[in-house]
């Protein structure tokens, strides 16, 4: 997905103009929004069934799942820190308690991604062959070919400009970005984006806040950035990570970058 370069000012991203550029040429784009869950996805054209009918559905039960046991379990809805496994509570609450514990933050850090392979991994089981879920700038990615996401990192200079290649071999797979400087997710950092890729999409989202807080504004640009490298070589299950503050850009793992045309 591509997204043009006047998308740097911060505002941008949160009325999602982001959206408008994303290539839609081999995929039919629907748009499902409930509350605080706002989707967009591109999925094989003439699915088996009415998609957007199907994801609401599937939104409104991962809501159901997330909202009783909160009910039952407000802290967790309000911790910052991993919370003990559950091994009685839904399944996705059981994805998120645990991408929490391996990236040391809170669950709900992995709300949005977690909610986003809900969707796609079950629309992908009923029959679609080829999706895209986005939820809020985290991603869970299904496709049978070659495909490059761009890295929106607010104001830097290098927002946009830089991307991540993924390979068939690599899905599905979640992709995920924290921001320090755009975006209504709590972050206690600096960076402009830190973009984790991950088999889970929820562990890449909880690692994507772990990394961001990890940019402080102790540090300078670039001991944040290798900080947040050094600790996501610790994190069980993160494939790569990418970090941009200011003019700064840090990778590890198995992550291919690629420069993007402005």
């Amino acid at each position: 997905m591509q997204a043009g370069k006047h998308l740097k000012k911060p505002e941008s991203y949160r009325i999602r103009n982001y959206r408008q550029f994303s290539d839609q040429a081999e995929l039919v784009t629907t748009q499902v929004r409930i509350q605080e869950t706002d989707l967009q996805i591109l999925a094989s054209k003439s699915p088996p069934f009415d998609l957007k009918e199907r994801a609401t559905e599937l939104i409104l039960q991962s809501r159901l799942q997330l909202e009783h046991y909160i009910v039952k379990h407000p802290l967790f809805l309000a911790t910052l820190d991993p919370l003990p496994m559950d091994f009685l509570a839904p399944p996705l609450v059981r994805e998120m308690l645990v991408a929490a514990q391996k990236a040391g933050v809170g669950p709900m850090a992995a709300v949005a991604g977690a909610i986003a392979e809900f969707v796609g991994r079950a629309l992908a089981a009923e029959g679609v062959e080829e999706i895209i879920v986005e939820n809020g700038g985290d991603l869970y990615v299904q496709r049978l070919k070659e495909c490059w996401v761009a890295i929106f990192a607010g104001q830097s200079p290098l927002s946009c400009k830089v991307g991540l290649r993924l390979l068939p071999a690599q899905m599905p797979v979640g992709v995920c970005t924290s921001s320090g400087t755009v975006g209504h997710s709590l972050s206690f950092g600096k960076a402009d984006s830190v973009t984790v890729v991950a088999r889970s999409t929820a562990l890449a989202d909880a690692a994507a806040t772990r990394l961001g807080n990890e940019v402080g504004a102790a540090f300078s640009p670039r001991a944040g950035v290798e900080r947040a490298l050094a600790k996501a070589r610790e994190i069980e299950g993160i494939e790569g990570t990418v970090v941009i503050c200011g003019e700064v850009i840090g990778a590890m793992g198995a992550v291919e970058l690629v420069h993007l045309a402005s």
